[in-house]
């Protein structure tokens, strides 16, 4: 049976982690604050009529340029993950092909590129290609062949 040992953090190493997500948080909040001043609501002002218990109170947060620039910033955020997501599931052939330490790697990357760029059938060839077993698959082939020379039936 294996111990683990926990390695708790150092003070130091909490400390740059509190300044880091401060860092963060301030900078969202200056990026909010820039998309506020260069966004403008032009819209009717709606009646009180309209609503059958007065105003909802959301309406104020939703009225707000700095709510609205953090809910932009948010929602530009979450693109850029999930477009560094999709280039990372792109890649997943060519990860495959260096930790097998395969000869296809090369052909594996530039299948991978058209497909990104080119047509998507490009990406299906380079997953086949990197995930095959090629030496299964050639002794198949050999096989067969070595069958159909011999005149043998399986």
């Amino acid at each position: 049976m294996q111990q683990v040992t926990v390695v708790k953090p150092t003070k130091g190493q909490l400390f740059m982690k509190f300044i880091k997500g401060l860092i963060t948080l301030g900078g969202v909040i200056l990026i909010s604050k820039g998309f506020s001043l260069l966004a403008a609501v032009h819209g009717k002002e709606i009646p009180e009529s309209y609503f059958s218990g007065g105003y909802p109170s959301i309406l104020a947060l939703l009225d707000s340029e700095f709510f609205m620039g953090i809910i932009f910033v948010i929602t530009l955020a979450i693109v850029v993950y999930v477009l560094y997501l999709f280039l990372h599931l792109h890649e997943v052939a060519v990860h495959k092909a260096e930790a097998m330490s395969s000869a296809h790697t090369q052909i594996v990357f530039a299948l991978s590129l058209c497909g990104l760029f080119i047509d998507k059938t490009w990406w299906v060839l380079a997953i086949i290609i990197a995930f095959a077993r090629w030496d299964l698959v050639s002794n198949r082939i050999s096989k067969i062949i070595n069958d159909g020379i011999k005149g043998n039936q399986s």
